[in-house]
């Protein structure tokens, strides 16, 4: 799982304080992008996501899996005199920190953007919550659910029908996390200027709200919501998920001449393209409950393959929907190489997915798989800390932190700093 091309951010070490979702996604983004991300955990429960989905190993989940490769594991009890002190060292020596703790949490623990910048004035700190930090709501703790519901991305999710609908996947949390990471960029870009480092603050509502995007727009100027249209589109037609005689596909028309081909080659009703009520787009989205009916009748009357053969012959955007299981296993994503395996300690093979980066035509390939809890504790607070092996064991015995070095990494070039802790 060794990476052959240098990535963008190779030599930037970030401290991932966060957990649950979007810190975690934000890291990740960075650490696919190449950053040294070092993960901070509880050392008896680690992130609450290691108990969310399918059991992988002793400590490892699918939820936890989807949002944790290529980072490194250490246990660090945040709760005793200790553990802030070597996160704080850590910090001194990271160019990126995200937390997302509840509000306060940061500055009672003496993680703050404050005080750790202080002591990094180059520190990107990166701050992730429900709600925005100056407004009423700041001490809410925020959850994907309860955002898609008040940012009313509920409300334009489904059957018209049918009562509101969440996402299939946390939608917000994982967009937040992908903001988070742009900040984070941007602020990184910045510092290469200037040398100094900047706070970067996302809430789960403001991301929440801004993914309405158009149909946010349209509910402006209505004045009321928008009609849901399940798996239509709001304003193309026709587009959306169709019946054939053995299965469903997806056929989106997008603009004028699509359509006159789409009626003469690919349904033979060339009546529909010259009718004044479906000549243009507006026109067929005023009368789509006319047009739609007309298509559907077509379309049952073609066999689900032949119909895609002659919808991309004549140009029409088109595709299968497939299962999810079909998705990852077919061989779309397996040219693409989405999907990774790797031998898990507990014996066997684990999937992983792999990034969406590609450099110089080559995909950014999973470089480390998801690590176990405390995984990396003795080898960081060596290596970036200079902490002896037993000054470790001491910690550990302690209960400010946790070891599982059952297996050793290859070495992957990352950056390397003196030791600086506790001071």
């Amino acid at each position: 799982m060794q990476a052959t091309v240098t990535l963008p951010l190779s030599g930037i070490r970030v401290l991932d304080l966060s957990r649950i979702l979007a810190g975690p996604w934000c890291a990740m983004v960075l650490a696919d992008l190449g950053a040294e991300v070092i993960k901070v955990e509880h050392p008896k429960r680690g992130d609450d996501t290691r108990d969310w989905g399918m059991r992988i190993g002793s400590t490892e989940t699918t939820y936890f899996n989807s949002v944790n490769r290529n980072k490194y594991s250490i246990c660090l009890d945040l709760g005793t005199e200790e553990g802030p002190d070597i996160a704080r060292a850590l910090a001194r020596q990271s160019d990126v920190v995200i937390q997302n703790f509840k509000f306060g949490g940061a500055d009672r623990m003496g993680l703050g953007y404050d005080r750790l910048s202080q002591e990094n004035p180059g520190l990107v700190y990166c701050s992730i919550a429900g709600y925005g930090s100056t407004g009423s709501e700041a001490r809410r703790p925020g959850y994907d659910l309860v955002v898609q519901g008040e940012a009313g991305l509920m409300a334009l999710n489904g059957e018209a029908d049918q009562p509101p609908l969440k996402f299939g996947i946390a939608a917000v949390d994982l967009f937040t996390g992908q903001y988070a990471a742009q900040a984070v960029l941007a602020a990184l870009v910045e510092r290469g200027r200037t040398g100094r480092g900047r706070h970067v603050e996302l809430s789960l509502f403001d991301c929440g709200l801004s993914l309405t995007s158009y149909y946010g727009l349209e509910a402006l100027l209505r004045g009321e919501d928008p009609p849901r249209y399940g798996n239509a589109h709001p304003s193309i037609v026709p587009y959306g998920v169709f019946q054939t005689g053995d299965g469903p596909v997806v056929i989106t028309v997008g603009n004028n001449a699509q359509f006159e081909r789409f009626c003469r080659d690919v349904i033979g009703r060339p009546d529909l393209a010259e009718d004044p009520r479906f000549t243009t787009n507006i026109a067929r989205s005023t009368h789509r409950a006319t047009l739609v009916p007309e298509i559907e009748a077509e379309l049952v009357k073609h066999r689900r393959a032949d119909l895609l053969a002659t919808l991309r012959r004549y140009g029409i955007p088109c595709g299968e929907v497939l299962g999810l299981h079909e998705a990852l296993r077919s061989e779309r994503a397996r040219e693409a190489g989405l999907v990774e395996e790797y031998s898990h300690p507990a014996g066997g093979k684990a999937p992983v997915l792999a990034s969406p980066f590609q450099f110089e035509g080559e995909r950014a390939r999973v470089r480390m798989p998801p690590p176990r809890l405390g995984e990396h504790t003795e080898e960081i607070l060596s290596r970036c800390l200079g902490l002896t092996a037993e000054r470790v064991a001491e910690l550990r015995i302690r209960g400010v932190t946790r070891a599982d070095a059952s297996r050793s990494l290859p070495e992957v070039g990352l950056k390397s700093s003196p030791p600086q802790w506790p001071g």
